[in-house]
């Protein structure tokens, strides 16, 4: 049973944010409303220039919704009817609800215990004559080990979609950014991602012209002129406010991920020495903690989370049930026990207050809060 008591530490802050930036904000919201021109307009336009600059990417097409950019992705890429997309379960749903949207089937693979990322042997172990894509997320901020899944999909000529949701400006072990290899990344900018819009916003990010061209039109209905329909598309267009706040965020996007580091590093201090696990940094790579996920032992885990509520602490778990035990994916054919990795982590996790504008107080306050529920 978790208590009820007002949060002093939220797991997430936006009013904190949006203080810093509201001046800004308020005058590009009415700049937008006096112009009246709402739908791919100056500023969508700017946005995705931007956006693909600040990703290393030729392209940027910003769409309505990171699920937008998963299904858009997956339809242009020609991922149809009996084609296999090799993906993980833990994750939010809209990475197997894009795969499906296409009548494709989504294979769901085990996780690496350490760094909660899906695992390339069975990433290899699941590759079938039927694959026609492996999507990796890289997840809570810290990029997949990009380089042998990219092997991988080159020897068998399968193309690599990043799920890049959670990872607004991490760097791969390729050196690059997340998006910026494989055929396309995707983003969300769901309000508490790194660069979060106020309503539903997401992007992708591609170095191929073609796609590109194909991903602009679908946004916009398949058309190539106004009125014009080679091909059947979608309604998935960022709108012209979701870009003029996503343009004032993304120039200190920089600045919060490292804020966000600092965050983490100081949680890696003040944490040690009591009995949870704490996450870890990549080898190679730079990991943006959009979320900063703890592992506590799962029979401690509920009693964990109400103890620090008692204290005025939000918290929350990403993601409870994976995707292959969920109600809806029953059809799929996994059972429980089938990526045992993955089930483990689910029953373990516990994600920690991170937000950019938390100070070094609070975060020593839930240091604190968390070494009295494990003592207790």
């Amino acid at each position: 049973m978790t208590i009820a008591t007002k949060t002093q530490i939220p797991l997430v802050d936006l009013k904190a944010q949006y203080a810093t930036i509201k001046d800004e904000v308020l005058p590009a919201i009415e700049e937008v409303l006096e112009g009246m021109q709402l739908t791919i307009g100056p500023n969508v336009k700017a946005f995705d220039e931007e956006f693909a600059k600040f990703c290393g990417t030729k392209h940027a097409i910003g769409v309505g919704s990171g699920t937008d950019a998963l299904q858009l992705v997956i339809r242009a890429l020609g991922v149809t009817n009996g084609d296999e997309v090799i993906t993980v379960s833990h994750t939010f749903f809209a990475t197997v609800e894009a795969i499906l949207y296409a009548n494709a089937r989504p294979v769901l693979v085990d996780i690496d215990e350490k760094t909660f990322n899906i695992s390339v042997e069975a990433v290899a172990a699941a590759i079938t004559p039927r694959t026609k894509a492996i999507m990796p997320v890289h997840l809570y901020g810290r990029t997949v080990d990009m380089k042998p899944i990219l092997e991988l999909a080159r020897e068998r000529n399968i193309q690599v979609i990043e799920d890049a949701c959670q990872a607004h400006g991490a760097t791969l072990d390729t050196g690059g950014r997340a998006g910026s290899t494989g055929a396309a990344g995707c983003f969300s900018f769901y309000c508490s991602k790194n660069l979060g819009a106020y309503g539903e916003a997401g992007a992708i990010t591609t170095n191929d012209d073609r796609l590109a061209t194909e991903l602009r039109s679908l946004r916009e209905h398949g058309q190539s002129t106004r009125y014009y329909h080679p091909i059947v598309g979608y309604n998935a267009r960022l709108d012209e406010i979701q870009a003029a706040i996503l343009r004032i965020k993304l120039r200190r996007l920089e600045k919060w991920n490292e804020r966000r580091q600092a965050i983490a590093k100081h949680y890696d201090t003040v944490l040690a020495g009591i009995d949870l696990i704490r996450p870890q940094l990549p080898p190679a790579g730079r990991h943006v903690f959009h979320l900063y996920v703890v592992r506590v032992d799962a029979e401690r885990r509920d009693a964990f989370r109400d103890a620090l509520a008692a204290e005025g602490i939000g918290t929350g778990i990403h993601y409870p049930v994976p995707i292959h035990e969920q109600e809806a994916a029953q059809f799929l054919g996994y059972r429980k026990g089938d990526l045992p990795v993955t089930e483990k982590i689910a029953r373990e996790v516990v994600s920690l207050p991170m937000y950019a504008e938390m100070s070094d107080a609070q975060v020593e306050t839930v240091a604190a809060a968390a070494k009295k529920a494990l003592r207790a």
